[in-house]
């Protein structure tokens, strides 16, 4: 080591401009990590706060895009509660909308559909959480964030159903970076069919769903549950990628990251290669001195 403290101590600029390369890759490194781990959560969080294990799809669904083709049966949720193994199924629907609030705010939404009082209907930490009354809208934070509070009427356009707020949810709480709210099913299912408001709603509005949610223990066979359901169902992990642009954006990210590890381990290879290739002489005389190859090695 001795020689290379030496070298250290003589070649300083040399040193310090290679540590400012390497610190600067670390720190572009870190900064994709926390970039990758924002698109994540602003993409699925409000997904990953679902109380489930997996999504029941419609049978042979694109996995990519399932959440929005999707449309499953209500009869799908008695058939999946009644597999060995599933501790609770209930409905689910998600749909994104456009709105503007009576204070003027014009804001998205992606609605999530549930049952309220359902194993997957949120607990407000704010208002009160959903009930059977038509047209309630419960908001996560980062939408109150963005100018909703309790008591606003959100209306949807363009068909002019009025969504009043009645409770805020705890923490962010997204789906394709656009912030969750829930409604109750019924509401979400007309507003899905684009029913406006007074005109009859038709009896098979009601009939459909995006998916079942289902909460089970390990013994489940999932396989088994879609074939008498006739579904395809995805666990929660796998469901991330059904989110808009989810599954482009992690593997482009994940791609940088992979390139920038190559980029790293060459930058510094090439730099202790130049080095150790200067130091030929001294290296010899070294080993002409005795040496061993090991202490060369660690030197």
């Amino acid at each position: 080591m001795f020689l290379a403290l030496r070298e250290l101590s003589f070649a300083r600029g040399r040193f310090a401009l290679m540590g400012s390369v390497v610190a600067l890759i670390a720190i572009l490194m870190v900064l994709l990590s926390g970039l990758s781990v924002g698109l994540v959560n602003d993409g699925v969080s409000g997904l990953k706060k679902l109380p489930v294990t997996s999504f029941a799809f419609q049978k042979d669904i694109a996995t990519d895009s399932a959440f929005s083709r999707s449309l499953v049966p209500t009869s799908a949720v008695g058939t999946w509660a009644e597999q060995p193994g599933v501790e609770d199924a209930a409905p689910f629907g998600n749909t994104l909308i456009n709105g503007r609030t009576n204070t003027g705010v014009d804001i998205d939404l992606a609605l999530f559909g549930v049952e309220p009082g359902s194993f997957v209907s949120p607990t407000a930490s704010e208002g009160k959480s959903l009930s059977n009354t038509p047209g309630e809208l419960v908001i996560s934070e980062t939408a109150a964030e963005d100018g909703l509070s309790i008591g606003d009427t959100v209306t949807v356009e363009p068909l002019g159903t009025q969504l009043r707020v009645v409770g805020i949810l705890d923490g962010q709480s997204t789906f394709g970076h656009v912030d969750v709210a829930f409604v109750p099913l019924k509401t979400w299912q007309e507003i899905r069919a684009g029913a406006r408001p007074g005109e009859p709603v038709p009896p098979r509005v009601y009939d459909d769903i995006t998916a079942v949610a289902v909460k089970t223990d390990s013994s489940v066979d999932l396989a088994a549950g879609d074939a008498a359901a006739d579904t395809t169902s995805l666990t929660l992990d796998e469901s991330f990628g059904a989110s808009p642009g989810y599954t482009a954006e992690t593997s482009t990210l994940t791609l940088i990251q992979a390139f920038l590890y190559a980029i790293s381990a060459l930058v510094v290879g090439a730099f202790f290669t130049a080095w150790t290739i200067q130091r030929r002489q001294e290296i010899a005389v070294m080993r002409a001195m005795g040496a061993s190859t090991g202490y060369l090695l660690r030197d």
